[in-house]
Formats: structure tokens, sequence, C-alpha cells
């Protein structure tokens, strides 16, 4: 008896008995710490019933006291009450009848078991089951020789493979064979008790498609410690790589529009002049503006180039407005790099700014025609000025002529001008793409 009772007290388990009248004999210390009655006289008081939440007391006496009386024995989920602190507890409730020496029932004992933490270790693994099922990444068990045991919704997104379809067999089932001695690699490491941290390499599809993926891969242990298997986590970066290749060459190409920009600037400035400073700066600013004109048309096609007719309205605007028959301007449709584009709105705009000031549009009857053509692979643009001031051939080439013929030279094509006493002819060649 004496081990018995000192087996009682060391209990972590509620252990009590009560009477056929459901008032409690003895309730052993761990009990009257679960429902928060630490005094005796206060367990004495209060029947048993009066342990169990108010919504579980009916079934109590409905349901599981005439099940003790008739089979000998019940077991279920209940809850009790702690009077401490008010708090409804889980319990695993185990209640049996004690018989005396006749073999009649004399009382009722129950050993009841506290379910807080279990339930709340259930409640935790559900909602990491929940995040597992719910998260985009794909989320995979195997065994230290690589077979699948587990496949979530995210692997059945990112492979294209069902759990049912894969599950048991081998994961190099998603690896390019040319791929396959990382799998060895990665479980190798994983045998030792590594971790292979956010490893990118490529992983296969089943309709066949590569992809990229980030792979993280940790052991997993059993209870004790001992390594049974793996968990890898995949996250499909397929988009995210292409996205930071095309920032790569955007960069690379902005890089190079810039130093061409910064090159044609510089040329611009070395190649202009005036008497006055501020003559020549209002030729600089006037040239710079040409190129910004050109650079906004560079925008609408994605750095790709600007369509030769966009550039000739920008820059013969002013003279071509309807109504005014200042300028004719004909031609197909042609687009040119950017190179060439910046070319042609430098030029255009120093064609037009001579013209303006010496040449056919500054007088009021004068007029010009601007075409072009392509033959050969060649953009064959024609500039030819009528109805202005008599026109002398210049004894030395003006600056915004240099500027001209050095930016086309730069671009392997030609300019040629005519200085008739009837108007400047200008033609330029340039290699058209």
């Amino acid at each position: 008896m004496r081990m018995l009772a000192s087996v009682v007290r060391a209990s972590h388990e509620f252990i009590g008995i009560a009477d056929l009248e459901g008032n409690p004999l003895f309730v052993n210390e761990a009990g009257r710490k679960l429902v928060g009655l630490r005094d005796l006289d206060a367990v004495r008081s209060t029947r048993i019933v009066d342990y169990f939440a108010s919504g579980d007391q009916p079934k109590l006496l409905q349901e599981v006291m005439p099940a003790v009386r008739s089979s000998g024995f019940w077991q279920g989920e209940l809850r009790f009450c702690n009077f401490a602190t008010g708090e409804l507890v889980p319990v695993l409730y185990n209640i049996f009848p004690v018989h005396n020496a006749s073999g009649s029932i004399a009382a009722y004992g129950t050993v009841t078991r506290d379910l807080s933490q279990s339930k709340l270790a259930e409640q935790r693994l559900q909602h990491l089951a929940s995040i597992v099922e719910s998260t985009e990444d794909a989320i995979v068990s195997k065994t230290p020789d690589g077979i699948i045991t587990s496949w979530n919704k995210g692997a059945e997104r990112v492979f294209g493979y069902t759990g049912e379809e894969v599950i048991g067999r081998s994961i190099i089932v998603v690896i390019p064979k040319d791929r396959q001695s990382e799998e060895l690699e990665i479980l190798a490491r994983i045998k030792r008790g590594e971790r292979v941290d956010h490893f990118e390499t490529a992983r296969l599809r089943k309709d066949g498609s590569l992809i990229t993926v980030s792979l993280t891969v940790s052991p997993l242990r059993n209870a004790e410690g001992e390594i049974i298997g793996a968990s890898k986590i995949a996250r499909d970066i397929t988009q995210q790589k292409r996205s930071q290749q095309q920032i790569s060459a955007l960069a690379r190409e902005a890089e190079h529009r810039s130093k061409n920009l910064l090159a044609t600037v510089r040329a611009i400035v070395n190649l202009s002049h005036s008497d006055t400073a501020e003559g020549l700066k209002q030729a600089v600013a006037g040239r710079i503006q040409a190129l910004s004109n050109v650079h906004s048309l560079f925008a609408d096609t994605p750095w790709v180039g600007a369509d030769f007719s966009a550039i000739t309205a920008r820059e013969l605007a002013p003279y071509a407005e309807a109504g005014t028959a200042r300028a004719r301007i004909d031609g197909p449709s042609v687009s040119l790099n950017p190179d060439a584009a910046q070319t042609m709105a430098v030029a255009l705009h120093e064609l037009a700014t001579n013209a303006a000031k010496y040449g056919c549009l500054s007088a009021a009857e004068g007029h010009l025609e601007l075409t072009w053509r392509r033959s050969d692979g060649q953009l064959i643009v024609r500039w030819q000025e009528q109805g202005g001031p008599a026109v002398r051939v210049p004894e030395q080439r003006g600056f915004g002529t240099k500027v001209i013929e050095h930016m086309v030279a730069q671009l392997g094509g030609k300019a040629q001008f005519q200085w008739r006493p009837e108007g400047l002819i200008c033609a330029i060649t340039l290699p058209a793409e």
C-alpha cells in the first residue's frame, strides 16, 4: 500500500476517487493543481461534476456515468475548469468503478491526463501543415537515399507533378542529367549533418522545361537525433533571374548610350565656334537641344531607335506648319538606330539653323524640300533650299558644316554640299540597318 501511495503522490496525472454521489474522497496533488484547488477542504466541498466545464456536465451525467455502470469503463476527451484561473483545460478522462470486498461498486476512480500541451502541439502542427500547403515554394522531404516521401502543393506548382506521381520515386525525376552529380553531393552533406543554404541551380519540370531554383536542404532527425532524411525548400527564381539579366543588359546598354552621347556632346563642343561667348553658348545649347529632342523619341521604342520622319517633324516643326508651305517633307518610314538618329537630328538642326539665318528660311518667299529614300542598305537624304538670298560658295567650311561632316563620317557615311546661287543642296548618305 505504501508503494501504491507513493506512486499516486508522484504521478503527474490527475488521480482521484469519488463516492457514489460524486463527492471527492481523494484527489492527488497533481489533480488538485489541475483544477486549481490546492486546499484539501476545498476539494472535499466541491462535487466532481463541478470540475467539468458547464457544457460538458450534461454529457458526464447522461452519457459517461451510465456507460461506466453498464460496461465498467469510459474514456474520452472532456474539459476541466480550473477554479483558480477560470481556464478550460482539455483532458483525457478515464473513469472506472471501484468494488468493495463483496464485489459491489463502492466508489469511482479516475485517472485524467492534461491534454493542453498536446493540443497546443497539435494546433502548431496543423498551423505548420497549413503553411507548408499554402506556400508558393516547393517543400519536399526525402529519405537519405533521395526517395521522395512528401510533396506539397507548392511543389506541384513549381515542378508540374502531383504528389501521387512522385512520392516513392527518386528526386532525380526533377534533376537534369547534367546536374545529377549535385544531388549526390547534397545527400552526402546531409548525411554528415550539414545544411545547404540558397544553392542556385537548374531543375526540370514535368513538361521538360528548365527552371532556375534556389535550394535550401536540411537534415531530418528522429527523437534520438539520428538523420532519417532531408527536407528541401525549392524557390522558383526563373523570372527573378530573367529580370536581373534584363537589368544588367539595360545597364550595359545605358552605359554604351551614355558614352556615345557624351562623345557626341564632346564633338559638338569641340567643333562649335562663335565670335562671342553668348553666340557660342547659343550654338552649343541649340545642338544639345536637338539631341534632347531625339532622345525623347527613344522612350517610345525602348531605345531601339527612332523613325526618321519623327525626327524631321521635330526639327522642322516651326517651318512646316499647316498652310505655311515653307518646308515640304517627303519620304518613307525608316527606323534609325540611336547613333544614326542622334547624328541626323544634329544635322537637321544645323541645316535648319543656317537656313533660318542666311538661307531660304530667312526670306518670306523662301522654302525648302527635304526628301529621303532607301537604296542598297543606305539612307539617302536630300536637303534643297530655294527662294532665299543668293548663295555664294564659302571661302572656308563653316562650323555647322564641320559638325555634320564629322558626325556623319563617324558612322561610315558621307555628307556633300552644293553651294548653288539659287540655294544650298546637302546630300547625306548613311548606312541604314
